[in-house]
C-alpha cells in the first residue's frame, strides 16, 4: 500500500476500491523534544498511516547509543512498544527501514541517548471511492484511450 508523490487508488475487493493519497512526513526527536505521537484526522472514512523509511542522526549528536522506539497498536488492539533503531555517530548514523508502515497512532520516542534524530517517511491516506466515482473515471479513461491507439501498418517489404 504505498504510493511515491502522487495519488494512487488500490482496489479492496468487489465492494469498492480505495484512494491513497501520500505526503512527506519527518519529525526531530531530542532530549527536549523526546517524542512525537502521529494522529490523523478524526472523520470516519479515512485511514491514516505513517510509512517510516529512514532514520537518522543529526548534526551536533554525541558519541552515545540513540534507540528510537516505535509504539502502536497490533492485530489483536493492543498497544506494543519496539526499539527500531540504535544508531551511533561512529558506526551507524542512518538507519533505512524500507517500507516500515503502522496505523495512527503511532508514537515515535527517542528511548535512550540526546539525539537530535530526524525520522522521516510517508503519511498515507485511505479513503474509500464511490462507485460513481469510479464509473465516470473509468468512462474518461477509455474515450482517452480510444483517442491514444493508433493501428499499426505492417512494414514494406524492399524488392531486390
Amino acid at each position: 500500500m504505498s504510493c511515491h508523490d502522487e495519488d494512487c487508488t488500490t482496489d479492496h475487493g468487489p465492494a469498492g476500491q480505495s484512494k491513497l493519497e501520500s505526503f512527506l512526513f519527518s519529525c526531530e526527536l531530542s532530549s527536549k523534544v523526546p517524542f512525537y505521537t502521529f494522529q490523523g484526522d478524526e472523520e470516519e472514512d479515512l485511514e491514516h498511516f505513517l510509512e517510516l523509511r529512514t532514520i537518522c542522526l543529526g548534526e551536533g549528536a554525541k558519541e552515545e547509543s540513540n534507540v528510537v522506539e516505535v509504539t502502536a497498536m497490533n492485530h489483536q488492539g493492543k498497544t506494543v512498544s519496539v526499539p527500531i533503531a540504535n544508531l551511533h555517530i561512529s558506526c551507524l548514523p542512518m538507519v533505512s527501514l524500507g517500507e516500515f508502515e503502522l496505523k495512527a497512532p503511532v508514537t515515535i520516542r527517542l528511548k535512550a541517548g540526546t539525539g537530535p534524530v530526524t525520522v522521516s517517511g510517508l503519511h498515507l491516506i485511505a479513503s474509500e471511492v464511490e462507485e460513481s466515482d469510479n464509473m465516470s473515471d473509468d468512462e474518461d479513461d477509455d474515450e482517452d484511450e480510444e483517442e491514444e491507439i493508433t493501428p499499426i501498418k505492417p512494414a514494406k517489404k524492399k524488392k531486390q
